[in-house]
C-alpha cells in the first residue's frame, strides 16, 4: 500500500501548489509491464514506440500547435507491479483509488469518473476448448482488462493470460485516415475496447449454447435422469454464473457512456456507446437465459431421478410380494403338527404347487398390468 500512500500524498501536494498538467519530472519505474506506447495525431501513430515518459513529453509539446490538438498517447501495460505503475499514474495524475484497483485487479466491471479521467473496468472472457463437458470441466475462463481515458492519454493495464489488445491496436491503426475513429481521441479508444471486448462476449456465448444444448440433450435423453451427470450440470451453471458476473454489471454504465451529459466522450463516439450497449444487453438476455434453463435442468434432472427411484421401489416392492405367496404357503406347512390338511393325500403335494404357481402368476400379470413390472 505504499505506493498507493505516495499517490495520495503527490495528489494533495500538486493541489496546494497549483499543478496545472500532469506532465511534471516524476520518477517512472523500471517499465518493464510496458507492451507498446504510441503517441497519435490526427489518427495516425507519429513514430515508433517509445517510453511513457517520452510519450507524455510529445503530446506536452504538440498542444502547443493548434493544427496538433488531438494528439493524444495509448500506453499499454501488462500486470505492473505498483513499482512498475507508479511513475506513470504519478505522470498522468491517476487516482489513486483507481490505481489501486488497476494494480491489484480483481475487481466489479465498472465504468467511474475521477476529475478529467474515466476508469473502465472490463472483464475478459475466454472459451476454454474441451472434448467432453464432465463435472470439473473449465468452460470460460476470465481476466481483466483495466482503462484510463484522459482529455490526451488512454492507459490500458491487463490481467491474465488472454485479451490482447494487439490486434485491435493495429486494426485501427490500419484505419487511420481522415473518418478514423482515432481521429476522435481517447473516447474512441475506449469505444474500441468496450466493442471488441463485448464482441467477444458474444462469440462465446454461443460456444455455451452448444454445452447447454448437450446437457439438455443429456437429461431428456431416451435414459432419463439415469444419464444424466448432476455434476456436469452444476459445473455449467457455475462456469454460467461467472459469466454472468462479467457481464450483467457493465450493461448500465455502456448506457450512461451513450448519454449525452457524458462529457468525457466525443459526441460523435456516444452513437457507437449504444451500439456496444445493444450487444451487450443482448448477451446479458441470453447469459441469464443459460442461468434460467440450467435451472430448470437441474430441478429436471432431480425430479427424473427421484422418479426412477419411485420405479425401482415399486418393482423391488412387487417382487416381494409375488415371494411372500410361496414363502407364506410352504411356512405354513413347515409346522410339525399330525393333523393338516393335505398331509396324507397323494396329490396334495402337487396341488399346493399348482395353487402357488396359479397365485404367483395371477399377481405377476397384475403387477405388469398396472405398470408395476
Amino acid at each position: 500500500m505504499s505506493m498507493i500512500n505516495n499517490l495520495r500524498a503527490a495528489v494533495r501536494t500538486n493541489r496546494r501548489r497549483g499543478v496545472s498538467g500532469p506532465y511534471d519530472a516524476v520518477p517512472e519505474g523500471s517499465g518493464s509491464a510496458v507492451v507498446d506506447c504510441a503517441v497519435y495525431q490526427h489518427g495516425r501513430r507519429n513514430g515508433e514506440t517509445c517510453s511513457p515518459r517520452e510519450a507524455a513529453r510529445r503530446v506536452k509539446a504538440a498542444h502547443q500547435f493548434p493544427d496538433s490538438a488531438g494528439s493524444f498517447s495509448w500506453i499499454g501495460l501488462h500486470e505492473p507491479t505498483e513499482a512498475e505503475f507508479e511513475g506513470i499514474a504519478q505522470r498522468f495524475g491517476l487516482h489513486p483509488l483507481a490505481v489501486e484497483d488497476a494494480v491489484h485487479a480483481h475487481q466489479r466491471p465498472k465504468v467511474e469518473r475521477y476529475d478529467d479521467v474515466l476508469f473502465a473496468v472490463f472483464k475478459t472472457i475466454r472459451y476454454v476448448e474441451h472434448d467432453q463437458l464432465t463435472p470439473t470441466s473449465e468452460v470460460v475462463e476470465t481476466g481483466e482488462l483495466m482503462v484510463f481515458a484522459g482529455r490526451d492519454f488512454v492507459i490500458t493495464v491487463r490481467h491474465g493470460g488472454h485479451g490482447s489488445l494487439q490486434e485491435l491496436r493495429h486494426r485501427l491503426e490500419a484505419d487511420a485516415d481522415e473518418s478514423g475513429l482515432l481521429t476522435k481521441g481517447p473516447s474512441a479508444v475506449l469505444h474500441a475496447i468496450a466493442d471488441h471486448v463485448v464482441d467477444n462476449y458474444l462469440l462465446v456465448a454461443e460456444r455455451l449454447q452448444n454445452d447447454v444444448d448437450e446437457i439438455e440433450y443429456g437429461v431428456f435423453s431416451a435414459k432419463g435422469g439415469r444419464s444424466a451427470d448432476v455434476g456436469r450440470v452444476y459445473q455449467l451453471k457455475r462456469e454460467v454464473l461467472e459469466f454472468k458476473r462479467a457481464v450483467a454489471p457493465l450493461l448500465r454504465p455502456m448506457q450512461q457512456l451513450s448519454e449525452p451529459s457524458q462529457g468525457l466522450v466525443d459526441p460523435d463516439i456516444q452513437k457507437y456507446f449504444r451500439d456496444v450497449a445493444d450487444h451487450l444487453a443482448r448477451v446479458t438476455e441470453q447469459v441469464h437465459g443459460f442461468d434460467e434453463l440450467l435451472n430448470s435442468l437441474l430441478q429436471a434432472n432431480l425430479a427424473q431421478v427421484s422418479v426412477a427411484q419411485n420405479e425401482d421401489m415399486r418393482k423391488i416392492t412387487a417382487w416381494a410380494a409375488i415371494f411372500a405367496v410361496p414363502t407364506m404357503i410352504t411356512g405354513v406347512y413347515g409346522m410339525n403338527f399330525d393333523y393338516m390338511p393335505e398331509l396324507h393325500n397323494p396329490y396334495g403335494y402337487p396341488t399346493v404347487l399348482g395353487a402357488v404357481t396359479l397365485i404367483c402368476v395371477g399377481m405377476y400379470r397384475g403387477f405388469r398390468r398396472n405398470g408395476w413390472l
